[in-house]
């Protein structure tokens, strides 16, 4: 049975099989992570999650980001929550399936706390949870068949959160075929009228993922052919495929790619390059007739006007940072895309309007044909007094061919929390990451509850 080798596969897992290179790599994601959540504590829907818990209750064991404490299901969707809601965390991209693999780090910061483990330990079952989502990612897309991307999330968080329990084979099998058969997402959740759902269905499936390995851990049974059964996972979401868990390494965290701009992953090159060119030109907005961006067929459908809908109607954060003709119009008027540039009164802004609606996206064969492994682009602006300006990309800063060092993502913590935390509580959260295979996850999650540095 496919769920008792993949339960295998995390069983055997240790942090002696990562390379000091992935262990680089896994460190740097939790810190780009923590620097999404604390970024995005005044959300609009992180205050109303924060009010149901609070309404709610819940035994109080595990941590909000922020300060606080709940049940660990509770944190993990939190936690999540404030990850995601920015849409500035890392991504992971295959052939048919785009997915972000931080979304992992909630649930299993949540039972990492509940079972006093080690950063070492979290890093490890993070390191699973990268493996799991990324590889059913390169051979089970669910997108083009109406599935989201969270829906191989639900067999992830389940992995990353019963490899930090030390579930034993047998019950973490359980609790992947409870997560399979259970929590599975529909992909209208990104098209048409974009909803809060965008940034919280990911965080909904961490929290069933943590319960499923709690359910798991407690002796509750799935189907154990939970994907090649009758009606199972293959025959009602993914279709065949093949992979051997046999041979899997914990590696994959580092052909993830991490956000240079605040936007929708695969608009990263086609900021970057309208940007280079607005600088190298010297080129005022008020002066821009049109542009024109071709790019790979992802990336036209997802977030160019394609089969997810259009891209010129943006009136709310969700539609501006999931549509291209936003995102590079805001770039060239205001030099960046940072949270700043989702603000209401940003999005509604008459020269943001007005120039998003001159942005044509195409679809180009061969740009589509080089990704992943490239996010080729090119981005054509002419102005008013006739002349073209032209720049081209194959990729940009943050992707695995020019990977985000330490130093940016550290940059970019400091960035996005500063708002909110206080720069001792800043550098100390820093270091207990730089570090974290010699601390405790409750070492972090302590910080991340402090009370006297937050703002």
């Amino acid at each position: 049975m496919i769920a008792e080798q993949m339960a295998a596969f995390i069983s055997r897992a240790n942090w002696g099989q990562i390379s000091q290179e992935g262990r680089e790599a896994l460190k740097i994601r939790v810190l780009d992570s923590l620097a999404c959540a604390l970024g995005a504590v005044e959300g609009e829907p992180i205050l109303i999650l924060r009010k149901q818990i609070d309404d709610f209750g819940g035994k109080a064991r595990c941590t909000l980001i922020g300060g606080g404490k709940t049940a660990p299901d509770r944190a993990a969707f939190f936690n999540s929550a404030l990850v995601r809601y920015l849409d500035f965390s890392d991504s992971y991209l295959a052939k048919g399936e785009t997915c972000h693999p931080s979304d992992n780090l909630g649930a299993i910061l949540a039972a990492g706390e509940y079972a006093a483990a080690s950063g070492k330990e979290l890093l490890t079952a993070l390191g699973v949870a990268y493996q799991v989502q990324c590889r059913l990612s390169d051979v089970a897309p669910v997108r083009d068949r109406g599935f989201d991307h969270v829906t191989q999330q639900a067999f992830s968080a389940t992995a990353g959160a019963c490899k930090i329990l030390d579930l034993d084979k047998e019950h973490t099998a359980n609790a992947l075929a409870i997560a399979g058969t259970a929590y599975n997402a529909l992909r209208v959740t990104r098209t048409g009228e974009l909803s809060h759902w965008k940034g919280l269905a990911a965080p909904n499936t961490a929290r069933n993922g943590l319960h499923a390995a709690f359910m798991g851990m407690n002796g509750i049974t799935g189907p154990p052919a939970v994907f090649e059964g009758n009606k199972g996972w293959m025959e009602t979401i993914s279709g065949p495929w093949e992979l051997n868990w046999g041979k899997e390494d914990l590696e994959r965290v580092r052909w993830t790619v991490i956000k240079k701009y605040n936007a929708e992953i695969h608009s990263q090159s086609a900021i970057e390059a309208a940007l280079d060119l607005k600088h190298e030109h010297e080129l005022r907005p008020e002066e821009i007739k049109s542009i024109r961006i071709d790019i790979f067929d992802v990336a036209y459908k997802i977030i160019g006007g394609g089969e997810e809908g259009d891209k010129t109607i943006v009136r709310t954060k969700e539609e501006a940072d999931h549509s291209l003709q936003y995102m590079v119009s805001v770039a060239l008027l205001d030099d960046q895309v940072l949270p700043a540039q989702y603000a209401p009164e940003r999005i509604e802004r008459e020269d943001v309007q007005n120039l998003l609606r001159q942005v044509t996206v195409r679809p180009e064969q061969s740009y589509s044909e080089r990704f992943p492994g490239e996010m080729a682009c090119k981005v054509t602006i002419t102005t008013r007094d006739g002349k073209e300006f032209i720049q081209e990309k194959r990729d940009y800063e943050g992707f695995f061919t020019r990977p985000a060092s330490w130093e940016t993502v550290e940059n970019k913590f400091r960035f996005l929390s500063a708002p909110y935390a206080a720069k001792d509580l800043q550098q100390k959260i820093i270091e207990v990451v730089r570090g974290l295979e010699e601390a405790e996850v409750r070492d972090l999650t302590r910080l991340l509850a402090d009370p006297r540095g937050f703002k």
